[in-house]
């Protein structure tokens, strides 16, 4: 833990720093007296992936709605790096008054830890979790050359195929490689770093098979240029109800992406209160409700405490299942 918490303790030293630097020049600080009312100023929401992505785009569709909410406003700020570990712990060490938020990515409390060093791993110990907002679900899909239909073709294949990931320590590679390693397929698995270079691979057979999100994946499926072999959630997915879940194929691999909006740890009753109602005001909303649609995600729309206790169980089922099938996500 010690690299981890120097790291820690430099960012909050940082903080301190500018508090006191702002405080000296009369500046008027956030939460930085008790009796300030909150919000005090604009609420910065951080995202650890770059612009463009389905992570990015939940974040800036909550924060429109939470910014008439609460009448400030919330821009969103992205800081990509080690799969959201970096801007988490940034925010995690800041003061918790309410005035700097973080977007979590599941998979980096669920599976990143499954691929990283115990002092790299980052917990839900350090935060507030004030809500869950949405599910993103993964899909397997195959190029149309490869002459796959369905998990038996590939399970069947007297070819070594090649599997593309959207990179190490994702829901993509930990339910792709469970998978594989139920039914006992052998093949090269080749991570990429997101899931527009995975699916570019498998539309193009340069991988005959790729695991990506969803959102991703859907317009290629619609087109015909990939087909969907299964989608990895408990259930089906409404946006593809005719392709079979993992599951149901035979295999225990329920696995998907989920999001939620989390503060520094030690929030007051009343930032946290307004920052909750104001996500409930924000999915509540019909431009919301359309984004979800559009971008095919099922609202997972949970408290905080759910959300905490739902993603430490998936953790440990998680890891449960890549120690019984020796499944390894480090890439080692």
């Amino acid at each position: 833990m010690k690299n981890r918490l120097t790291r820690r303790s430099l960012l909050a030293l940082s903080a301190a720093g500018a508090v006191l630097a702002l405080s000296a020049c009369g500046g008027n600080v956030g939460g930085g007296s008790a009796s300030a009312e909150f919000p005090s100023g604009p609420i910065t929401l951080t995202v650890g992936q770059a612009p463009g992505g389905s992570t990015d785009l939940i974040a800036r569709a909550a924060a429109d709605g939470m910014a008439d909410s609460l009448g400030v406003a919330l821009p969103v700020v992205n800081k990509p790096g080690a799969n959201g570990a970096l801007a988490t712990e940034e925010v995690a060490a800041m003061a918790p008054d309410g005035q700097n938020l973080v977007l979590l990515n599941a998979s980096l409390i669920t599976i990143t830890p499954l691929a990283v060093s115990e002092e790299e791993a980052v917990s839900l110990d350090d935060l507030d979790v004030l809500m869950g907002l949405s599910q993103d679900d993964y899909v397997m899909v195959a190029s149309t050359k490869s002459g796959l239909k369905n998990f038996d073709d590939i399970k069947n294949s007297d070819k070594k195929l090649s599997f593309g990931t959207t990179g190490v320590g994702t829901g993509s590679q930990l339910a792709q490689e469970l998978i594989l390693a139920q039914a006992d397929v052998e093949g090269t698995t080749v991570p990429f770093d997101s899931g527009s270079p995975a699916l570019t691979a498998v539309m193009g057979d340069q991988v005959q098979v790729s695991t990506v999100q969803l959102g991703e994946a859907k317009p290629q499926i619609d087109a015909g240029t990939v087909t969907p072999i299964v989608v990895f959630s408990a259930e089906r997915n409404e946006f593809l109800p005719d392709v079979p879940t993992a599951i149901e194929a035979g295999y225990e691999v329920p696995v998907s992406q989920y999001r939620a909006i989390a503060a520094p740890k030690g929030l007051s009753d009343d930032a946290k209160q307004k920052l909750v109602a104001s996500i409930k005001d924000a999915v509540a909303t019909d431009a919301y409700k359309s984004f979800n649609e559009k971008n095919m995600l099922t609202p997972n729309e949970i408290s905080g405490e759910e959300v905490t206790t739902e993603w430490n169980e998936l953790a440990a089922k998680y890891k449960e299942l890549t120690d019984e099938y020796s499944i390894s996500l480090a890439g080692k």
